[in-house]
């Protein structure tokens, strides 16, 4: 992607993205490599989970991969619903961190360096780890999307195309 290196951080809600995402910026940053951070959670909303894409691509990707700075409008999650929110700017760093759920999707494959997996097999803790993290009146919509993560994650392969894959205790032992 130009001179930018692209790591995603992909997997289903509750699996421990976020956090290790979190420390895998920590860490380069404090190697002093140029990082970057940019979740999936800045763009989906509850009836649009992955279809925003080309906001993404439009507004970080193609600037980075030219060598310009980005800037996206992130979606506002603090009434418990999704609006538009304020506007953030990416600058060009050595390494753009995508971190959500589709970030390692089939169409961004060829621009990746590294795609990391995380795996948590139960959807039950999942669940929980979710709510606890977004509030009580979110399970019903964490219910729906991880419905839609399951078909999603089939017909993407996601995960067989990962570089490496760790499950929650590798990331919290990371972390």
């Amino acid at each position: 992607m130009g001179g930018v290196r692209l790591l995603a951080i992909d997997g289903p809600s509750g699996s421990g993205k976020s956090t290790f995402a979190a420390a895998v910026v920590a860490a380069l940053r404090e190697r002093g490599v140029s990082t970057a951070l940019v979740g999936t959670d800045d763009f989906a909303t509850w009836s649009d989970p992955v279809s925003w894409w080309p906001r993404l691509r439009a507004g970080v990707l193609d600037p980075l991969a030219d060598g310009r700075a980005g800037r996206y409008r992130r979606m506002d999650w603090t009434t418990g619903e999704a609006k538009p929110g304020p506007l953030v700017d990416v600058p060009v760093p050595h390494v753009l961190v995508l971190e959500g759920v589709s970030a390692g999707r089939a169409s961004v494959r060829p621009l990746l360096s590294y795609l990391c997996w995380m795996d948590d097999p139960d959807p039950g803790v999942r669940l929980e780890r979710a709510v606890a993290r977004d509030g009580e009146t979110s399970r019903p919509h964490l219910l729906a999307w991880q419905r839609f993560e399951f078909g999603w994650f089939s017909a993407d392969r996601t995960a067989a195309h990962a570089d490496a894959t760790f499950g929650p205790m590798e990331a919290d032992q990371r972390g």
